[in-house]
């Protein structure tokens, strides 16, 4: 047996071993890999997802049981320290050797940390591991708690920079972005795209301060502020340096292996270092005399390593990288590929801009206007799957090249059929898919629908990118082959969410087995189709979720959140904010009488977390009492109508937001839809309700109110599109109504407003022929259905307290009264929290 190291376990270390073990002729070696870090290889790309959840397994490429079921000995939290290579053995900072016949260095790179006095004070961190944000959250709790207007500033307005604002937000500090150059992401972006996404970034709450070159950081033991000049500073409680990477050379370097002047080992297009049983891949490789900081290239660099290694000599790194890349940075498209910076002598820019809507788009073009040679995008990316491939293929571009970033004025498009791509057409840059291998894979009977692809080629799994055009290209070939392409829910019913809505209304079906027995496969449902149908009974018939509790999800089985050990949180209804001290008191004693951590939600509710299964009746009981009634926090449904204080009291008012956003909450509570929504109401264009982030939002003008749908967009966040200008309370009620039954109908399964409005044919301009305009001529339909709705509702907190068949299943155990004793609870500022898992 023939012993490989790899010294490294990233993303690109990983790689390797997922390259190498899918390779034929491995048998013959045996793979040790070591991972500084004390788990298995993450996501760092993903690694801002970790403020969502804090759940590490989240992000792991693999279990460590991969690993071992892949005959790889994986040792982590054990340093490599040493390379000798006249024996071909490595020493760990254990002070334990290993013999290796080959050798992978993937170290990646480590945060650059400029030289600046002070920066070892408290509160300075750097953006990399899971351990640095782990320690950057428990600072900022340590902050939040004694400054609940605590600043947070990120040295640094480059990709990882923006990605650290975001994390920075997520903890609830008030953020900072500090640039030394004269604008953001200076090495994807020109100045008016930088621009642009400067107005988009500041309009969502990030402070961007540019051209700051930093003196020092200031305070005593802890940073209190940062100096940039001497009567130009900054105060800030906390300082994310993310100011770029250096790659982690230094055990090549100290084995004598050749690197660059400014750092990285030196590679040929085979991955070998200066000594040929040495390779270095990823952040670490010097290729081409380059850095290569994005994953598909260290993925390929993984490919090239693993291949030479088993002997395939032909496998080579391309002469050229690709460096083009689509990214979401706090919500907003960025993306460029190609030449996005062009000198005049080459070839025409041609410019798109709307600052008003945070767009820009541009794209280089050859002097004879036949080829396309770059591009940058920004606030709207979704053309630039389709732009990079004409791009890498050559393909023959319209001859007024405008039309590729400007809609064609017949409404269609000018790219053509995602099938004219060529077969080499790479798809996935991460996983370097090409069209030929996901047609191939469908046209082999190897897989039969997205899932079946991506599971065969990979495609997809990397950044995501490229999942529409797989999506595009599966569709598109079954349909080549004759196939008839199921939008079907499920394996249980071939038929697609808008066939079952009629369906079900129609034959006035009210309960599972009625819709399966007569219109589904066989089988008895499963988790897809069962919370599907039962949402659409609700929104039909105004079902409640105890109606058929057993299809429902587990937090409308429940009627209740459930949270990570297994308690439950209630969310009591609070109409557009509004509380009377009686009720605020109320929810203090019950909180305090059960022990339940209390929380303000951004959606002006308060939230109590800690509930026991049995005690979930108990507590609505009383809250019952008082006058509440179920928030729907757990559902699909509305969750809150939130309001500034408007005319009632704001000397800036227009209108009374609080009573018309109460009036809208209580109307259309309880609705079950596609996806959960919710709404706002602002008094005056200051927009202190944040209407325009919401699926339907109001803001209160001169002349009556501006109504605006399809915001929110939940991972994909947009704004709402203004849809009716001035217009009465009587008015906007039928507009909503008549939109919210219409998305009812009309969305795919868990479709959010936003997605749902952005796939309309004709967008908002349809959806006003159709609900203002009548066009289909359901309007009527429409509005009698959400009034049927609205005289239906009753609270499910209250229907279940007042049921004893209903309150048996919040009991723990269904032979036993006893309570689960399971749960451990630690302190967290004089509240509690669950138990870290291990």
């Amino acid at each position: 047996m023939k012993n490989i190291i790899v010294v490294g376990n990233g993303m690109v270390g990983y790689k390797f071993c997922e390259k190498f073990v899918a390779q034929s002729g491995n048998e013959s070696f045996k793979v040790i890999v070591f991972g500084e870090e004390p788990r298995p290889a993450y996501d760092r790309v993903h690694l801002s997802e970790f403020f969502e959840n804090q759940d590490a397994k989240a992000l792991e490429m693999a279990p460590a049981e991969w690993y071992s079921e892949n005959g790889i000995e994986l040792i982590t939290g054990e340093r490599v320290a040493d390379i000798n290579r006249t024996s071909k053995t490595i020493t760990t900072a254990k002070d334990r050797e290993f013999s290796y016949d080959y050798l992978v260095l993937a170290t990646g790179s480590s945060p650059f940390v400029p030289p600046i006095k002070g920066v070892e004070k408290e509160g300075v961190f750097v953006y990399r591991t899971i351990e640095d944000l782990e320690g950057m959250l428990a600072y900022a709790a340590k902050l939040k708690a004694e400054k609940p207007n605590a600043r947070a500033a990120v040295l640094g307005g480059g990709l990882l920079g923006l990605e650290a604002g975001k994390a920075v937000m997520d903890m609830g500090l008030e953020p900072h972005i500090v640039e030394f150059a004269p604008k953001l992401m200076p090495r994807q972006l020109d100045s008016r795209s930088s621009q642009v996404l400067q107005l988009k970034l500041e309009s969502i709450g990030l402070n961007i301060h540019l051209s700051k070159a930093t003196n020092q950081i200031l305070g005593d033991d802890h940073i209190t502020g940062m100096e940039f000049g001497e009567d130009d500073m900054l105060e800030v409680d906390m300082l994310v340096v993310s100011a770029g990477i250096r790659p982690r050379d230094e055990l090549g370097k100290n084995s004598g292996l050749e690197v660059g002047v400014r750092g990285g080992i030196v590679v040929d297009n085979k991955m070998q270092t200066s000594d040929k049983n040495i390779y270095a891949i990823g952040e670490i490789a010097l290729y081409n005399q380059m850095i290569y900081g994005l994953v598909a290239p260290g993925y390929d660099m993984a490919g090239v390593a693993a291949d030479q290694i088993l002997g395939k000599a032909d496998s080579l790194m391309p002469a050229e990288i690709d460096m083009s890349t689509k990214l979401k940075l706090i919500g907003v498209d960025v993306a460029s590929f190609g030449e996005p910076f062009m000198p005049a002598a080459k070839g025409h820019s041609i410019i798109f801009e709307n600052k008003t809507q945070h767009l820009y788009k541009r794209i280089n073009v050859s002097l004879d206007g036949k080829s396309l040679l770059g591009g940058i995008l920004v606030g709207d990316a979704a053309d630039y799957s389709m732009l990079h491939q004409i791009y890498l293929n050559g393909m023959k571009i319209p001859e007024d090249p405008a039309q590729l970033i400007l809609p064609a004025s017949d409404g269609g498009t000018s790219f053509g059929d995602v099938m004219d791509l060529p077969d080499e057409a790479q798809i996935c840059s991460c996983e370097s898919v090409t069209k030929g291998q996901i047609c191939g894979a469908i046209e082999s009977g190897e897989a039969t629908d997205v899932s079946g692809v991506v599971s065969c080629t990979k495609a997809g799994t990397g950044c995501g990118g490229c999942k529409p055009m797989v999506a595009d290209l599966t569709n598109a070939t079954l349909k080549s082959l004759g196939i008839t392409v199921k939008a079907g829910v499920c394996e249980h019913f071939e038929l697609d969410r808008q066939d079952l809505y009629k369906i079900i209304q129609v034959k006035g079906y009210t309960t599972f087995n009625e819709v399966l027995d007569n219109h589904g496969t066989g089988g008895h449902g499963c988790e897809l189709c069962k919370p599907l149908v039962a949402s659409l009974m609700a929104s039909i018939n105004a079902d409640t979720a105890n109606k058929e509790y057993a299809i429902q999800d587990s937090n409308d089985r429940f009627l209740a959140n459930i949270q990570r050990n297994g308690t439950y949180s209630v969310v009591p209804r609070v109409p557009g904010g509004e509380i009377t001290p009686d009720k605020l008191i109320a929810l203090g004693q019950i909180a305090k009488k059960y022990d339940l951590y209390t929380k303000v939600t951004g959606g002006v509710r308060i939230d109590l977390f800690g509930a026991t299964l049995n005690q979930l009746p108990l507590i609505w009981k009383e809250l019952i009492a008082h006058g509440f009634e179920s928030g729907h926090a757990y559902g699909k449904s509305l969750r809150t109508v939130k309001t500034c204080v408007g005319s009632t009291w704001c000397r800036y008012g227009m209108d009374e937001s609080v009573s018309f956003g109460i009036e809208l909450e209580n109307r259309y509570r309880g609705i079950r839809a596609p996806h959960k929504i919710k709404g706002g109401v602002s008094g005056c264009i200051r927009e202190c309700a944040e209407a325009r982030g919401k699926d339907f939002g109001l803001i209160a003008v001169e002349g009556g109110w501006n109504l605006y749908l399809g915001g929110n967009g939940g991972a994909t966040p947009r704004h709402a599109e203004l849809f009716a200008e001035q217009i009465d309370n009587e008015t906007v009620i039928k507009y909503i109504d008549r939109y919210l039954m219409f998305y009812m109908r009309t969305a795919k399964p868990l479709q959010r407003t936003a997605a749902w409005q952005d796939r309309l044919e004709g967008g908002i301009e349809y959806l006003r022929e159709v609900i203002i305009e009548d066009k289909l001529g359901i309007a009527a339909d429409l509005d009698e259905e959400m009034q049927t709705l609205v005289n239906k509702f009753e609270c499910e907190w209250t229907q279940a307290v007042n049921d004893p068949e209903m309150m048996k299943r919040f009991n723990h155990f269904v032979n036993s009264e006893e309570e689960d004793d399971n749960l451990v609870f630690v302190p967290l500022r004089d509240q509690k929290m669950p138990e870290q898992w291990n």
